[in-house]
């Protein structure tokens, strides 16, 4: 009696999972790719739903108890699972804090869900989430996952905040990373999903509702499908092969070298390698644009993550010549960095000065200058940390430039052809 009553469950249960996938079909049928791809799995006693890439797994006995008080629970909950798929939440493996990362992605995706207004996917919490939404929208400029993460990764939330986040956004548990021996095998890839995000912006107008659901969701998908630009690894193109007096332990054997001394007399079998080369920075310049739109603090955190990722990967030389220059539309001020104790106190001082209007010229011509008077001989990179709205050099330098924009801003100039670009991410 008990088995064919938990068959009769589980027939239901997925009954109402195919009825929420034509559902979907019918009126979104730009899903029908995703849907194809996606694997919906029963899992009993699971108490719930978690999302695995590309696997929902659901609990029969959960879905049923949730369907009598939402009839539109398993639309909802593809809807949720699909766009977490469409945004690329899933390959954002650069998010270090998982738990701001998932609750960020449930928030963005759910706004998105609610901007559709669609009546078949309506829930009792959704006047709520959006009276959320609406407060979030104060100290937010868009509610994507990459805002709403850098928010909560820099300002932190509050215990109430986050459980209040949890209970109006969160449907699927995401599985940790940790559990992953490797990344998982997945049906639909990374290049899948990019192709069906690209086909729901060319049919935005034939779905949207309304101008605002559609800018919502070409914003996240601008956002899931932005070039994602690696700053630690430009840093190190930066390196100088340079040379530090030291023996070389891979070219110097003691036993063969006191061999030849003892027998030989003044003759060692190996003569040690004075130098090693190692790749390490040297000379470098750190520009700031304490213009009016770089604030402080920022201008610190950035500070903060670059001297940090020097240090991690023991990148200056044991003598380091680093210029700290802080401008905006003139050079304002030029902090000379010779050991990590003046960095330290550079960065505890955080005394910025300007925030003015942005001139990128003016720079390049003070640090020409400085080459020129031979106070630096061998600048091999300058990275310019700014908003973008400047002017740029007519011609470039013959050092490396990297522009590390505040955010991601398709209203700024083009950076020039003889410069690479990065985004710096305050997390």
């Amino acid at each position: 009696m008990e088995k064919r009553e938990n068959q009769d469950l589980l027939n239901m249960s997925r009954k109402i999972m195919q009825l929420a996938k034509d559902t979907i079909t019918v009126r979104l049928r730009f899903f029908d790719a995703a849907l194809a791809g996606l694997k919906i799995k029963e899992r009993e006693h699971l108490n719930g739903y978690v999302r695995d890439t590309d696997t929902l797994y659901y609990d029969p006995a959960t879905l049923l108890t949730d369907y009598l008080k939402e009839p539109a629970i398993a639309v909802r909950l593809l809807l949720h699972v699909l766009f977490h798929g469409i945004f690329l939440h899933s390959y954002r493996f650069d998010k270090t804090n998982e738990e701001y990362w998932n609750l960020a992605c449930d928030i963005a995706v759910e706004n998105t869900v609610l901007k559709m207004e669609l009546p078949f996917a309506d829930m009792t919490r959704d006047a709520e989430a959006k009276i959320r939404i609406q407060k979030l929208k104060k100290w937010v400029p868009g509610i994507t996952a990459d805002k709403l993460y850098r928010e909560f990764a820099v300002n932190g939330i509050s215990t109430e905040a986050e459980k209040e986040y949890i209970r109006l956004f969160s449907l699927d548990y995401h599985r940790p990373r940790t559990e992953y021996k490797e990344e998982p095998e997945t049906i639909l890839t990374e290049e899948d999903w990019k192709k069906i995000a690209e086909r729901v912006k060319a049919e935005l107008k034939s779905f949207s509702q309304n101008a605002e659901g559609e800018e919502t969701i070409t914003e996240n998908l601008e956002e899931a499908t932005a070039v994602r630009y690696d700053y630690e690894g430009m840093l190190e193109r930066f390196a100088v092969l340079g040379e530090e007096i030291k023996i070389n332990p891979d070219e110097f054997d003691v036993i063969y070298y006191t061999y030849g001394l003892t027998t030989y007399g003044n003759m060692p079998l190996i003569e040690p390698l004075e130098y090693a080369e190692e790749k390490r920075i040297k000379e470098f310049v750190i520009a700031l644009d304490t213009s009016a739109s770089c604030r402080g603090e920022t201008l610190k955190n950035f500070l903060l993550k670059t001297y940090e990722i020097l240090r991690k990967t023991e990148s200056f030389f044991r003598k380091v010549n680093v210029h700290v220059i802080q401008c905006d539309a003139a050079v304002r001020s030029d902090t000379l960095i010779t050991c990590p104790e003046d960095m330290d106190a550079l960065i505890k001082e955080a005394n910025f000065k300007g925030f003015g209007a942005t001139d990128f010229r003016p720079v390049f011509e003070y640090v020409d200058g400085l080459i020129s008077d031979r106070k630096i001989e061998n600048l091999k990179g300058l990275i310019y940390f700014t908003d973008g709205y400047g002017i740029y050099p007519a011609k470039g330098p013959k050092y490396d430039v990297i522009f590390a924009f505040l955010r991601e801003d398709k209203n700024r100039m083009p950076v020039p052809p003889w410069a690479m670009q990065t985004v710096f991410n305050e997390e």
